[in-house]
């Protein structure tokens, strides 16, 4: 029933082949998907891709995800009211790897030219961030702002706004429905914690730590949003 598949926006190619089943009616309303393990194996992918296609159907109405119980075939699939991204656009994972490769980078650099000024910017971005743990829209905002000042020490207007860019990139439908999912004051908490870390050593000018501690944060964000949605217990593949 399902094929394995090569190496191109693997998530997407997933997703095809569900939705193709689900149009055929191989796959009936109201049935259940195999596990998420199961059908990481059939396809021959991760489970993280797995979860990235069935972010993109549950958006397109084809599916439902029922946290703890498992994925469902829509009874009635309804048209998403969000202007969808196109074939090939990155999914969400992809993009946080990116980031994390790239913001690496910056935060040594900056670890290098920090000032006492920058500094105190950031500090007061994470008072903010801190007092705003329950207000998930304004914690984001924070979470941008504190991840753009990093890369305004070096004063490089390429790189505040290619950060900004990269950032903005979770505004599409597909990272805000995987981020309903995962997303909260306790993850808001734990990315306020690494903020701290990648702050302490940018402030004592330490360029390897604070490239470690920004790989750290963006690593451990990459697998909060790689959870089970499914009824089986989250388990390293």
């Amino acid at each position: 029933m399902f094929v394995a598949l090569e190496p191109r926006r693997l998530y997407r190619q997933v997703a095809d082949q569900i939705r193709a089943l689900i149009e055929t009616g191989e796959l009936k309303p109201g049935s259940r998907l195999p596990p998420e393990r199961e059908l990481s194996e059939r396809f021959s992918v991760s489970r993280p891709t797995v979860r990235e296609a069935l972010i993109v159907l549950e958006v397109e109405g084809h599916i439902q995800i029922r946290m703890g119980s498992g994925v469902y075939i829509s009874t009635r699939p309804a048209p998403s009211q969000d202007v969808l991204p196109s074939h090939d656009s990155d999914g969400p994972l992809e993009i946080l790897q990116a980031r994390c490769l790239i913001e690496s980078g910056i935060a040594e650099e900056a670890a290098r030219l920090v000032t006492p000024e920058s500094l105190a910017r950031i500090d007061a971005i994470l008072q903010r961030m801190e007092q705003s743990l329950d207000d998930s829209a304004t914690a984001l905002i924070c979470d941008r702002d504190f991840h753009t000042a990093i890369a305004d020490i070096i004063g490089n207007s390429a790189l505040k706004h290619f950060t900004g860019l990269i950032y903005d990139s979770r505004m599409s439908p597909y990272f805000k429905k995987l981020a309903s999912y995962f997303e909260g004051p306790h993850t808001w908490r734990l990315a306020l914690e690494e903020h701290r870390i990648i702050r302490d050593a940018i402030a004592v000018g330490d360029p390897g730590g604070a490239r470690e501690a920004m790989r750290r944060h963006l690593t451990l964000a990459q697998k909060r949003f790689s959870e089970s949605f499914g009824e089986e217990p989250t388990r390293e593949d």
